[in-house]
């Protein structure tokens, strides 16, 4: 295959891709079939609740040592009524790639049920993973929370609103920081009734907006941006940083200037990685928070 055409087949996969992620279609399977599988081991539905979608999957990374490794939780975006676990593989593939614990759960989403419950099902799923670390040859003190649009929202309220991972008697600091790609974190009003119902009546809607919970006090966080996102725009990710600044809370902002909203999160898969920039980044904020914990 040319180089040529090896870039065509590229960017046809990343189209598709990108309808796989907002119709729901299979081409999302078709690039999971093309990602690695050799470089880890996969626990499969392993239950974190009673119901049938609070479900995650394990992937751990084949190494020769037994050192436990740092965790990442990662929660796929889907607008919060929709998105299936196994379509993440490729994110798996390539946090285990750089010697992470993958752990990706669904959560149940719109119409079963409506804002917050999808934060309480996160919370019980992060509860899981500090639990059963040591199952999967995880460190449950190096547990870092990610995710992809809706899912950045999530691991975001997860950090900064303190009532969700009360309710399973954590709190955000026993966590190492965390990582959005994405994310609408001030975003209101919405514009969609189907928004409108998922977040909950006018006067209550407040409470959804990551923003307005900062306090300064919240763990790490990384927030990653796509400058042509026209799905969530920039300026969620933009505000939420200068009030955490404002705050004296720890943050750093990267910007990807040719970067869509589904380009930041494709860009992960092994096919589509630039330089590992995404990647890169990514690992490099997990493994210089694990390194200051240790010295903490």
């Amino acid at each position: 295959m040319t180089m040529t055409s090896a870039n065509k087949l590229l960017i046809t996969l990343l189209s598709s891709v990108a309808v796989a992620f907002t119709t729901a279609c299979s081409p999302v399977k078709t690039l999971n079939a093309i990602i690695p599988s050799d470089g880890y081991t996969l626990a499969k539905g392993i239950a974190y609740g009673a119901l049938p979608r609070q479900k995650l999957d394990v992937y751990i990374p084949r190494s020769k040592d037994s050192v436990a490794k740092p965790i990442v939780v990662f929660f796929y975006g889907g607008s919060w009524d929709s998105g299936d676990r196994a379509d993440y593989k490729f994110v798996a593939e390539a946090l285990t790639s750089k010697g992470f614990v993958v752990v990706i759960p669904d959560y149940r989403v719109y119409p079963e049920v409506v804002f917050p419950e999808f934060v309480f099902d996160a919370a019980k799923a992060v509860k899981w993973a500090k639990d059963n670390a040591e199952k999967y040859n995880g460190d449950h003190n190096k547990v870092f929370l990610a995710g992809h649009s809706a899912g950045a929202h999530i691991a975001a309220m997860l950090t900064l609103d303190s009532q969700y991972l009360a309710s399973v008697d954590l709190k955000p600091k026993d966590f190492l920081g965390m990582i959005g790609l994405a994310g609408p974190y001030d975003f209101l009003p919405v514009k969609t009734d189907r928004l409108r119902t998922i977040l909950g009546p006018e006067d209550q809607r407040w409470k959804s907006q990551p923003i307005n919970f900062v306090k300064g006090d919240n763990p790490p966080m990384l927030l990653m941006v796509g400058l042509k996102d026209d799905t969530v725009w920039p300026r969620n990710t933009f505000n939420l940083a200068a009030k955490i600044k404002e705050a004296g809370g720890p943050v750093e902002v990267l910007q990807y200037p040719d970067y869509s909203h589904i380009e930041m999160v494709a860009k992960l898969a092994k096919p589509f990685r630039k330089k590992d920039d995404l990647l890169d980044a990514i690992t490099n904020f997990i493994e210089s928070h694990t390194v200051a914990s240790a010295s903490n």
